[in-house]
């Protein structure tokens, strides 16, 4: 497991809101002789679904649904109405004091050099960090009490989380709204159906319809996550919402779909298809990533629509064909929506920024640990944080390190390292490093590999040791000029990092997760001791007892047959017995 927190102070502006519906502590409205005006709803929920036919032949689906609530989960007087935020969220963040909390469940790693960056990025197994608010004094104790209310929500192993796979990271992890601490976990756990039950409609209407848990699982890439911040509603922020995003990132991979053909389909994705958009929903949109198709020379799109939407996306401008859900011509006579893409063969583009990470060296004693920044820009450089942290049982030689860009040495501007601590805590290192033009950095460090006790071993301690991804995040140079406007209306996996500069965007990258061996004892002896010991107890216990409990009586041998004719005639003739 690998856990970051930290905690830190912002200063920030804040307004009175108000609660979605009125609520029991609103005051009652007052008696007029003309009908009172409905009153415009203070929540909204929209939901979004992005396909991007990739260039390796597979299918990346992105799912976006976005709840925003006009109210303050941090006074005293508890919120008691909900209408399409989930209770048991707001619960969370008004009992734990929560500014941010961000947490993705994902199975399988993502192949940036094949598919690309992702909409929302996130490491294998799970991911949890949060903010918390300035007035919070325990933050230890509160954390340790949020993992366990969150393992119950989303059916989750966070409960784990102690000392020893907890750090405080000091740069790599900011907030993402406007709002302030920064907690980080990994673990492996399946939990579709408790966050498919977040959602106003469930799975019962909209997108989430075709959330099935055979076909999403049988996928080489999947990621479920929730994402809670407090967002300004103008540029001025005189107003502010809370911000709840639920996505699910799927690749269907074209071989293991035995398809045998490059054709993708709603119903062949996900076993069904559309017939109408969430009741509650203000927008339900289909996006088609069509910016490399634009004469069809890639993929062909049926049906087709002629609404089209641009969108800037990672520092690249996009053209999307659009199926607006909420409009009842989008399903046909059918009232059916079934896209069908079919593809064809085409080049891979590589992406400005990628990493790689690996174990190097040979025995049970020794190791370097490598990892590998490309930047893929042909004239730009741009620093990158570089953010490891890994178990007390790796020994890291902090002495060893060395990075190293086109065969020289490659300076950080930044180190933050706090050593391992046996049983504790883990190791952490932060760095900030300078990414040359069309460079590979390599950053190297050396460890030794310490003996655990019997108890700390895995069930399967042979499989080895997992440690978890490095994570990068840079500020990548961008081809096109960005929007920084947050109030324009924009597509919703266009408007999750928020971009201050026009020059950049932000980019996460983490690595694959590493798979070490640890010196292991063999443990069938053990095995053989135990049963040579019983054997031994049971045989020395068992004489003992029955040396100290059995009564002993002296019995006759029973005579022989002549013996007993002989006293049967004795007995007959009245002679006695012999």
């Amino acid at each position: 497991p690998n856990i970051q927190q930290g905690r830190q102070r912002c200063i920030y502006g804040e307004v009175s809101p108000t609660e979605a519906g009125g609520g029991s502590d609103s005051p009652a409205p007052k008696p007029a002789a003309s009908p009172p005006s409905v009153p415009r709803p203070k929540d909204d929920f929209q939901e979004e679904l992005v396909i991007r036919p990739l260039h390796s032949g597979d299918i990346y689906t992105s799912f976006q649904f976005r709840t925003l609530w006009e109210t303050d989960f941090t006074r005293e007087n508890k919120v008691s109405h909900y209408r399409l935020f989930p209770k048991s969220l707001g619960q969370v963040i008004s009992k734990f004091s929560v500014r941010e909390l961000h947490i993705s469940f994902t199975q399988g790693y993502w192949r940036t050099m094949q598919w690309g960056q992702p909409y929302l990025p996130s490491p294998p197994g799970a991911e949890l960090w949060v903010w918390f608010q300035d007035s919070l004094t325990d933050v230890d104790g509160t954390w340790k009490e949020l993992t366990n209310v969150l393992s119950g929500i989303f059916c989750a192993s966070l409960n784990f989380i102690d000392s020893t796979n907890t750090v405080q990271p000091s740069a790599s992890f900011k907030p993402l709204g406007i709002g302030n601490v920064t907690d980080h976990q990994i673990v492996c756990t399946e939990n579709l159906t408790p966050w498919k039950k977040l959602l106003p409609c469930g799975s019962k209407a909209g997108l989430a319809v075709l959330l099935k848990s055979e076909k999403l699982f049988h996928s080489s890439f999947h990621s479920q996550a929730v994402h809670i911040r407090p967002v300004c509603k103008d540029d001025q922020c005189k107003t502010t919402s809370w911000e709840l995003r639920q996505t699910l990132n799927v690749v269907f991979d074209l071989h293991n779909s035995g398809q045998g053909k490059n054709e993708w389909s709603l119903f062949k994705m996900f076993s069904r298809t559309l017939t109408e958009a969430c009741p509650v929903a203000s927008s339900s949109k289909i996006y088609i990533d069509i910016t490399d198709n634009s004469q069809g020379e890639q993929f062909e799109l049926s049906p087709a629509t002629p609404l089209l939407s641009q969108a800037v996306v990672l520092g690249d401008r996009r053209t999307f064909s659009v199926y607006d859900l909420t409009q009842q011509i989008t399903f046909g006579t059918m009232r059916s929506l079934n896209l069908l893409i079919r593809g064809k063969s085409s080049d891979m583009l590589r992406p400005l920024l990628h990493a790689e990470r690996y174990v190097a060296g040979y025995g049970l004693q020794t190791g370097e640990i490598h990892t590998l920044m490309y930047n893929n820009h042909p004239y730009r450089s741009f620093p990158v944080l570089l953010l490891d942290s890994v178990p007390w049982y790796l020994r890291l030689y902090i002495h060893t390190l060395t990075v190293t860009s086109k065969g020289k040495d490659n300076k950080p501007s930044y180190i933050h390292y706090q050593p391992s601590k046996d049983r504790v805590r883990p190791h952490l290192l932060e760095m900030l490093v300078q990414l040359p033009p069309n460079s590979v950095t390599e950053v190297t460090l050396q460890f030794e590999r310490a003996l655990l006790k019997w108890t700390e071993y895995t069930p399967d301690p042979n499989h080895g040791f997992y440690v978890g991804s490095s994570v990068i995040s840079s500020l990548v140079p961008s081809i096109v000029a960005m929007d920084t406007n947050n109030s324009r209306e924009r597509p919703l996996f266009s408007s999750f990092f928020p971009s201050k500069e026009e020059s950049s965007y932000f980019v996460r990258v983490y690595t694959e997760p590493l798979l070490v061996n640890l010196p292991t004892p063999d443990f069938s002896m053990p095995y053989n001791v135990i049963c040579l010991t019983c054997t031994v107890v049971a045989v020395g216990y068992g004489s003992l007892y029955n040396l100290l409990t059995r009564s002993f009586q002296i019995e006759e041998p029973s005579p022989g047959l002549a013996k007993r004719i002989a006293n049967i005639i004795r007995k007959m003739r009245g002679v006695p017995p012999l």
